[in-house]
């Protein structure tokens, strides 16, 4: 990813009605003496509603599909929430959301989905749940926005807005050769996350010039995590090493690489850091990189929520948000009645929201311009700021 890129005009119109809406409504928040609003507004249903859902001739019927209930409700309902929100802030006139609970059972929601006459799937969550709604949505012609990362299940019908770890690890490397670094070192745990993070490892640094001299696997127990920093600088000096595990893991990490032979060597993070705040409080991690999704628009939902909510919400909540904000955006050239013109998910220039832009390339994972972060002692700063849009 370019280190900076002008944003095409046409970028700039095809986002502009999620930007200005969201805007719009940030000015008129709703003050924080305010009693909070608990319940969501009635703009959007949830099923069960009755015998049957209301006749529509002027509105296009798109599925929520999150969990309502059980383990993940929180989450489902905080992404629900935020959908609310998008809906009031573009007005949403053309787009009637209703809400099916995934939790108590995928492909039953699925079903009464279809029935009901949905034309697009936002959602769901959890890829396991993705590839059970996949196959009767393609059947009749559904799309699905899933807010999974898992890029697995992408593809053929299903379009991915979740943070991919592969472009973080990649904007990090990517900056990190940018600034000097050529040999790179990694830490990475056991399982499907840090295997998939040593392959983007190796193919960024690569790709930018640079080259990987030590990738050390660990279990996340003390004595795992020493044993594979101690085998670190086995095969050379290196002046990064990526971190592939959340906050607690690299703060207990980061002390033993300096102790290792890691004196000077930038310290490197994923995505999973961005809703970390207490990093900062860690001298170690002083001067460490890591790159996210822009999070100053974030911040404005995220007190707009609080004040409609009386609650926090949920990272995964602009997920909602912004598959609301482009739902509307599409809209406005969709026909009522017709299908959902599926080819106006790829167009190349893009959307914008509330993480920045992204647009879905041919394998339906979204592609995210993305921001680098420094970790300091007054709190974490944005040392490359994310493009705007995208050039090609």
């Amino acid at each position: 990813m370019a280190e900076a890129a002008q944003p095409r005009r046409t970028f700039l119109r095809l986002a502009g009605i999620g930007f200005t809406a969201f805007l719009a409504g940030c000015q008129t928040m709703v003050p924080k003496t305010a009693p909070p609003v608990k319940a969501p507004p009635p703009v959007e249903e949830t099923r069960p509603v009755g015998p049957g859902l209301p006749t529509d001739q002027e509105r296009h019927r798109v599925a929520l599909l999150v969990p309502m209930t059980g383990a993940n409700a929180a989450v489902g309902q905080s992404i629900a929430n935020a959908a609310n929100l998008a809906l009031l802030d573009t007005g949403g006139a053309k787009v009637r959301i209703t809400t099916y609970d995934t939790a108590t059972g995928a492909a039953a929601a699925a079903q009464r989905a279809l029935a009901d006459g949905n034309r697009l799937f936002l959602g769901p969550l959890l890829a396991d749940d993705v590839r059970v709604v996949a196959a009767p949505a393609r059947a009749a012609g559904v799309p699905v926005v899933s807010f999974s990362n898992d890029a697995a299940v992408a593809g053929n019908g299903v379009y991915l807005m979740g943070f991919s770890p592969s472009q973080s690890i990649d904007r990090v490397v990517r900056y990190a050769r940018s600034q000097g670094s050529t040999k790179f070192a990694g830490l990475m745990p056991t399982g499907l996350y840090g295997r998939n993070a040593s392959k983007a490892l190796i193919h960024s640094a690569e790709a930018s010039g640079g080259s990987v001299v030590s990738l050390q696997t660990f279990d996340r127990s003390p004595k795992s995590l020493t044993t594979a920093i101690g085998k670190l600088g086995e095969a050379g000096g290196y002046d990064a090493v990526l971190i592939a595990d959340g906050g607690r893991i690299a703060v207990q990490a980061v002390p033993q690489i300096r102790k290792a032979g890691g004196t000077s060597a930038r310290i490197l993070g994923t995505e999973l850091w961005a809703t970390e705040n207490t990093l900062s409080a860690s001298p170690g991690m002083n001067g460490a990189w890591f790159a996210s999704v822009p999070e100053a628009m974030y911040r404005q939902l995220a007190t707009k929520y609080r004040a409609r909510f009386g609650r926090a919400p949920y990272r995964l909540a602009s997920l909602g948000y912004d598959s609301v904000l482009l739902t509307v955006r599409i809209a406005r050239d969709w026909k009522v009645g017709d299908r959902f013109p599926v080819r106006a998910l790829t167009d190349s220039d893009g959307f914008a929201g509330v993480d920045g832009a992204f647009r879905f390339g041919a394998d339906g994972v979204a592609e995210r311009a993305l921001a680098v972060h420094q970790i300091g002692t007054g709190g974490i700063s944005t040392v490359a700021p994310a493009p705007r849009g995208f050039t090609k």
